[in-house]
């Protein structure tokens, strides 16, 4: 008999699940966290994540969690992205449904301790397409902020 064994970071999200990223693979970047990176994870997922998941009962997609600095760069992320530290993540409950964007965007503003909130590109009923979080274990600043499109990037506002 043949085991595979799936290492989770919490009861819903496993280590593949949140490293996983087509242009790490698509060109040979090392996507995996160090140990440092690997425990907040687990925190971002325990604080954050498990909450929002046993409230609304329903899957959630984590569209991106950890990147590598490399990962981040190939992409055209943020230099100061919390996502290559393993504290943020990026939530769609679009791709499941059951619960929308917005809905998880609130619970978190409502409910949780967070460092970063932020609402991506809400459409006109201010559903946002994604809501990126992040958790830190020294300082939660509780920033809330709107992401729009502007010219050449992306302007990022106070959320109202």
């Amino acid at each position: 008999m043949i085991r595979f064994y799936v290492e989770k970071i919490s009861k819903h999200i496993t280590l593949a699940e949140a490293t996983k990223s087509q242009t790490a693979k698509r060109k040979g970047i090392n996507n995996e966290p160090d140990a440092y990176e690997l425990q907040a994870m687990k925190l971002v997922a325990e604080k954050i994540f498990e909450p929002i998941r046993e409230h609304f009962n329903v899957p959630i997609s984590v569209t991106s969690f950890f990147r590598s600095k490399r990962l981040n760069t190939a992409i055209g992320g943020s230099a100061t992205s919390q996502h290559c530290t393993g504290e943020a993540m990026d939530l769609d409950a679009d791709v499941f449904g059951g619960v929308t964007n917005k809905e998880i965007f609130d619970y978190i503003k409502n409910n949780l301790e967070f460092d970063q909130l932020i609402c991506e590109f809400p459409d006109s009923s201010g559903n946002p397409s994604w809501v990126h979080v992040s958790y830190s274990k020294i300082n939660n600043r509780k920033q809330i902020l709107k992401a729009l499109k502007g010219d050449k990037r992306t302007i990022y506002l106070h959320y109202d």
